[in-house]
């Protein structure tokens, strides 16, 4: 089996982890109980339980935070992976490879935020959204621009509507307007971008009749 074909699957199994992962860390929440529409992300990977955030203050326990943090890292690892082993079948020239960095570095936020959850490490978990946030949906705009690559050409047009979405949601969000989804439910627009692009990406080099050929 060719690399690339590994690493598609890495991709595909990215953003379904990452969605059962936040859904099951969910349901361990009694006191209080998790909403959507005002916790965050980072919220289910806090380790210790109280008021928490004093810009936007919200009670927080999440008793399977090791989940969520496992969860976080692991998604982050496979989209690492994912790319790497696609790396050359992307294609070549400066776009490509400022796309792939842009997605690497995106990637390389959900590790960190997995590594330092909020209420451990308030700087890094920052920086680990500014990644994720940031340099992920930058991709998204960035895998726009190769029009010879096979894989990324017939997909680029999806890539700029979900780059432009992502990075409108994210100054949405840290305006806190929430256009009646509640700031969490804003964070997840933000952040459901790139997720989406990586099981897009996955697709286009993973098994089937309509999927491009990588060439050498």
């Amino acid at each position: 089996m060719p690399a690339y074909r590994l690493g598609s699957y890495a991709l595909l199994l990215a953003a379904p982890l990452f969605v059962a992962g936040n859904a099951v860390t969910a349901l361990g929440w009694r006191q209080p109980p998790f909403s959507w529409r005002t916790h965050n992300i980072s919220d289910l990977g806090n380790v210790t339980c109280g008021m928490w955030d004093t810009s936007r203050p919200r009670p927080v326990c999440s008793p399977w935070h090791p989940l969520m943090n496992g969860t976080m890292i692991a998604t982050g690892l496979l989209i690492v992976v994912g790319l790497l082993l696609t790396w050359t079948a992307l294609g070549r020239g400066a776009a490509v490879r400022a796309a792939q960095l842009a997605a690497l570095a995106g990637a390389s936020g959900y590790v960190l935020a997995g590594v330092y959850p909020a209420d451990v490490d308030e700087n890094r978990h920052f920086l680990a959204a500014l990644l994720v946030f940031g340099a992920g949906n930058i991709a998204l705009l960035l895998s726009a621009l190769p029009r010879r690559s096979a894989v990324l050409g017939p997909v680029r047009w999806l890539g700029l509507v979900l780059g432009l979405t992502g990075v409108l949601a994210t100054l949405l969000f840290f305006a806190q307007v929430d256009l009646g989804f509640g700031v969490g439910g804003m964070e997840r627009v933000v952040v459901a971008p790139f997720l989406l692009w990586t099981v897009v990406l996955g697709s286009q080099l993973g098994p089937g009749p309509g999927c491009p050929v990588p060439s050498a």
